[in-house]
């Protein structure tokens, strides 16, 4: 059972991950292998425990003790749970929780890229995006359309970012996922190179001359495939698109010249999902 802490000062440092901390402190607090992240609403927070992710503590109204969140505190366990009523919540955290409930959570351990890929055969790569909304839609799209795995390059938005967790709705913590390499370099060569190397066939998302339609049987009839998917405006970098095994388009009428990228993957993710 929780330990429940009536929240007297909200200078008290126990609560600096929920208000005082930014999302890269979170991410790097002490070292990487303590980091912590934070997930909002109570449908979210269940979605992460019930796949295993460790709660480190919940702020909670004090309303939703006996209410919405009673099961959380069931299936969180001996931790601390500060709670308060709304008012003095909002004037810690400065806006209003999402459904009354947070709960920071430790991260887990990055797993490697070929853990990701045994028995996939659709996977999204993210290259730099950068909103975490897209990011977190994606995610949704993914777990939605069957990708098996998504792999992000190390300039990506971090997927346990608050937001992104939150418009997910908690798929970040269903779809596997993990950096494709450590370092910028390391994109697209290196990473590229080990796709190929393991039987995909990369799919790059792009508005080129020599791009095939979405729709065209050379790609139904791969049996693994990689979706890449560019930044927000500047799209995929050249190199990507020269190295990848095809360049891919969405067909576009009434001169549009684009789909934001998190609805471009939806459209992908369906029409190249595995049949």
């Amino acid at each position: 059972m929780a330990n429940i802490i009536e929240i007297t000062d909200i200078e008290n440092p126990c609560l600096d991950v929920y208000c005082r901390l930014t999302e890269a402190q979170l991410k790097n607090k002490l070292d990487r292998e303590k980091g912590l992240f934070i997930a909002e609403s109570p449908n979210v927070i269940k979605y992460a425990l019930e796949r295993g992710y460790e709660p480190v503590s919940l702020l909670m109204e004090r309303k939703r003790i006996e209410g919405s969140g009673k099961e959380i505190i069931k299936m969180a366990g001996d931790i601390p749970l500060y709670t308060a009523d709304s008012e003095m919540l909002e004037s810690l955290t400065g806006y209003p929780l999402t459904r009354g409930i947070l709960c920071a959570m430790k991260r887990p351990a990055l797993k490697k890229p070929e853990e990701m890929l045994e028995g996939a055969s659709r996977i999204a790569v993210l290259e730099d995006i950068v909103d975490t909304t897209n990011v977190g839609a994606i995610f949704r799209s993914a777990a939605a359309l069957g990708i098996d795995a998504v792999l992000l390059t190390p300039s990506c938005s971090d997927p346990l970012n608050r937001r992104t967790v939150r418009v997910s709705m908690g798929t970040v913590f269903q779809v596997p996922w993990t950096y494709l390499g450590e370092n910028i370099s390391d994109w697209p060569g290196k990473g590229l190179t080990f796709l190929h190397e393991r039987g995909f066939a990369s799919c790059a998302m792009a508005l080129w001359n020599n791009s095939v339609s979405i729709d065209d049987e050379c790609l139904k009839k791969e049996d693994k495939l990689a979706v890449i998917l560019g930044t927000e405006g500047a799209g995929l970098k050249r190199e990507t698109i020269e190295q990848s095994t095809y360049t891919v388009k969405i067909p576009m009428q009434h001169g549009v010249d684009s789909l934001n990228v998190a609805s471009a993957s939806a459209v992908a993710f369906w029409e190249l999902r595995k049949r």
